[in-house]
């Protein structure tokens, strides 16, 4: 599913206009990042959470050139959902 197919749907849904939808769509995307690149994290009950994971300085290899480089601590976005998520995608068997 793409942002234009989840602002499709809940267009259908709602029976709000699209553009007022993708412009909420796109709003809240931002709000997530810009949150996130603050080093907070984003918490949607029932959902799931958007959380800013640290990475430690580590020595990795360039097996072809045979040499160690040092990749510096860094953070990532990672996304954990909720149990209730986790059970519903978990029991949804497709036939």
């Amino acid at each position: 599913m793409t942002k234009a197919d989840i602002v499709n749907e809940i267009a259908k849904n709602t029976g709000i206009e699209k553009v007022t939808v993708q412009k909420t769509v796109e709003a809240m995307m931002e709000t997530v990042k810009d949150s996130m690149v603050k080093g907070n994290n984003v918490y949607l009950r029932g959902f799931g959470s958007f959380i800013v994971k640290k990475r430690a300085k580590k020595t990795a290899r360039n097996i072809s050139k045979n040499t160690t480089i040092i990749i510096p601590a860094h953070n990532i976005p990672a996304f954990k959902p909720a149990k209730t998520f986790i059970t519903k995608v978990k029991s949804h068997v497709k036939k």
